[in-house]
């Protein structure tokens, strides 16, 4: 019996469920951002060729494999198949191999599935791979008089132009709805410390041989940037810990007594602080207390300033209600030592560093099995 708290996620109206999407991560909100930009694309796409070209019955000023190519760039932004590249490069090219298979091949049946079995075969070794290259080359095989005539200058226009105005105006609307594109996968984490071992959060859990063996297994090509596979499935393994002690709050991991400075504070007073109290980070304070930032002795050695606040870094910061395992990624990444712990109007409540993390997790697993494991039984 399925779990009447788990719900199909999705939107509903009245009680009744009118969207399930069939995309991880897809919502409504963001299926409508895409139909608008949709309309908007391909109807100034259209405009803008009409207004540079002119009609007439002459070749078309806008094709069909755009319709394709704007459903992948504005509902799909972060797909490979999306991307700049792959929309320009892919829909040209295979128009080429269109046009190619209509000249050298002299039966049309035949032709029509050269066409495009050359266009995947070239988009395949350009790196453009975009599904509607497959259109585009057809369309340069049976489009009719007026494309077949216009032989290699088809691919150039209208595909190429239309192509390069689509992901322009995709470019703009995806800047100003605020999401990113071109999407540029996250690098993945490197050893800060300029030494060969993987970072400290990699070293347990599965590494890239293992999702590879996995994807060799499952014998599927998915439409996911190999970087961005990783960096969910790491996602995952968080919140999945998350998950499993999420009772560990930050309030109860946190010290309390955090030693401060003021961002008047001079360079000195700083490191003195640090030294003192054998801390890696200090955080920066204005004078009424909230938070500024942090500093570290790194950055204190940086450069010759009299203040700190000539120093101070943004701090990574968290709320005393958060899952104090959800720290975990953020304390492992190599650069940070603490966590500061804030209310709501940046006053410091806390501090989280990495030996309070360890030690408190470490405690966590030894008193877990104790907890569980069941009363011996009196003879």
């Amino acid at each position: 019996m399925a779990d009447p708290k788990v719900s199909t996620p999705g939107a509903k109206l009245f009680g009744f469920q009118i969207f399930r999407p069939i995309l991880a991560g897809a919502t409504l909100r963001e299926r409508l951002i895409a139909c608008l930009g949709a309309l908007i694309g391909i109807a100034l796409t259209g405009l803008i060729c009409g207004w540079f070209f002119g009609e007439g019955p002459h070749i078309p000023l806008i094709v069909a494999p755009m319709g394709a190519s704007a459903v992948l760039l504005f509902a799909v932004p972060a797909s490979p198949l999306a991307q700049p590249w792959s929309i320009i490069g892919g829909n040209t090219i295979s128009a080429l191999m269109g046009v190619l298979a209509a000249r050298f091949v002299p039966d049309p049946i035949m032709a029509i599935g050269v066409g495009v079995s050359l266009a995947i075969a070239a988009m395949s070794f350009t790196r453009s791979l975009h599904p509607p290259g497959g259109a585009a080359a057809l369309t340069a095989l049976i489009g009719g008089h007026a494309v077949t005539s216009a032989g290699f200058l088809f691919p150039l226009f209208p595909v190429c132009i239309n192509s390069v105005i689509l992901v322009t105006l995709g470019v703009v609307f995806h800047k100003l709805s605020g999401r990113s594109y071109p999407h540029v996968p996250v690098k993945p984490p490197v050893n800060t410390h300029g030494t060969a071992d993987l970072p400290a959060g990699l070293r347990v859990g599965f590494r890239a041989e293992d999702v590879d063996a996995a994807l060799t297994v499952m014998n599927e090509t998915l439409d996911i940037n190999r970087a961005d596979l990783d960096r969910l499935l790491h996602q995952v393994e968080l919140q999945a810990l998350v998950h499993t002690h999420r009772e560990l709050t930050c309030e109860d991991v946190m010290s309390r007594d955090v030693i401060t400075i003021t961002g008047s504070g001079t360079i000195e007073q700083a490191t003195a602080l640090l030294l003192d109290h054998n801390i890696r980070t200090l955080p920066v304070v204005d004078e009424g207390g909230r938070l500024l930032g942090t500093v570290g002795l790194r950055e204190l050695a940086k450069k010759a300033a009299v203040q700190v606040a000539d120093v101070v870094q943004e701090a990574k910061v968290a709320a005393k209600d958060d899952p104090a395992v959800g720290l975990v990624q953020t304390l492992t990444d190599g650069r940070t030592h603490a966590i500061v712990i804030v209310s709501a109007d940046r006053m410091i409540i806390g501090v989280i560093t990495q030996t309070d993390l360890l030690a408190t997790l470490a405690r966590h697993a030894t008193l877990q099995p104790i907890a569980g494991r069941s009363q011996p039984v009196a003879a």
